[in-house]
């Protein structure tokens, strides 16, 4: 007869060790599920985060623009005033050429006249002095020594300011390029974005900001006509609807929001000053109303003006928007506007 054995029961101690496994095993279950990746953004988050991106991008480029209008600026300040510190190295060493050579002469007929080693010596203002109350020197020898004294101060100013010029371009230099790494790294930031999409959603992002806000191509003919340089700098910026935003660039292919502005007034020969924050402060201020603004003025955008647009009538304008995006029309209250200059 088999014998039929009872299983043996799990102690009381195994019990417990497994139920604390399977405890365990759910716990780290739900930290698996509470520190998953985040969702991927849909494509309206990412457009928003890519506009604003953008938008600080052409912040930054305007800063890039105003640092190298400065830098130029300044480079040519430097070569004006390294020019004339050789120039004036030039005379100080000719005056004192002339000085050796009457001292030489003296020298040669019997010994160096005591107002000439005056001269010659490295105190100027102290010669004079003591020459005066000596009675040691003569008109000549005067007029001589107050040259070179003169063109000593003259050299030494000019030597500090080149000194100065020097440095701030230094200073300048680093901001330029602050602004310029600022620049790649929020285009970059905004490319990571939109890789992040499919195909589809990236081409209708993208496709759509080009084709947004009036971007069909507007005639000159069908406009206001506007008069004299504003309506030379207006055709021309018309002219160039189509063409690519690259930030930086002031024409006559690719161009930036102030960059067209530029370009477009020096067609009429008109001088613009670099950045859009520059621009809002050209000319007259005719206020914040597109009803008082006429063919050509200046629209500056934003409460930090780093937007601008050209005004060519029936409530449009022309601007370069935006990396990505090219020269074309959209109404001139797109974007809050700070002021309205008529150049």
């Amino acid at each position: 007869m088999a014998s039929h054995r009872r299983p043996k029961q799990p102690s009381r101690a195994r019990v417990s060790v497994l139920t604390a496994a399977a405890a365990t095993a759910v716990a780290l279950s739900a930290q698996a599920g509470a520190y998953a990746a985040p969702a991927k953004p849909t494509k309206d988050e990412v457009k928003a985060q890519v506009d604003k991106l953008y938008e600080e991008g052409e912040q930054a480029a305007e800063r890039y623009n105003g640092a190298k209008e400065r830098a130029d600026q300044l480079h040519k300040q430097a070569d004006q005033l390294q020019d004339q510190v050789a120039r004036g190295q030039e005379q100080m060493t000719q005056l004192q050429t002339g000085l050796a050579a009457v001292a030489a002469e003296e020298y040669r007929n019997g010994g160096v006249d005591p107002s000439v080693a005056l001269m010659l010596a490295s105190d100027p203002d102290g010669y004079l002095s003591k020459a005066s109350s000596a009675d040691q020197v003569n008109q000549t020898q005067a007029q001589t020594l107050r040259s070179l004294q003169e063109q000593q101060r003259r050299l030494d100013q000019q030597k500090a300011e080149a000194a100065s010029v020097l440095a701030e371009l230094d200073r300048n230099t680093k901001a330029l390029n602050d602004s310029k790494v600022e620049v790649q790294r929020k285009l970059q930031e905004a490319k990571d974005l939109l890789n992040q999409l499919s195909a589809a959603d990236r081409a209708a992002i993208t496709t759509g900001d080009r084709s947004s806000r009036g971007a069909t191509r507007v005639d000159p003919s069908t406009l206001p006509q506007a008069a004299g340089y504003a309506g030379v700098a207006m055709n021309a910026a018309l002219s160039k609807q189509g063409r690519a935003y690259v930030w930086g660039a002031t024409g006559p292919n690719n161009f930036d929001c102030s960059g067209l502005m530029v370009w477009a007034y020096a067609q009429a020969g008109v001088s613009l000053p670099r950045t859009s924050q520059s621009q809002a402060t050209v000319g007259t201020n005719v206020g914040k109303d597109v009803a008082n603004a006429q063919p050509g003025d200046l629209i500056i955008y934003h409460s930090d003006a780093h937007h601008v647009g050209m005004y060519i009538g029936n409530g449009m304008m022309v601007h370069a928007p935006r990396t990505g995006d090219v020269v074309k029309v959209a109404r001139a209250d797109v974007m809050p506007i700070k002021t309205i200059r008529r150049v």
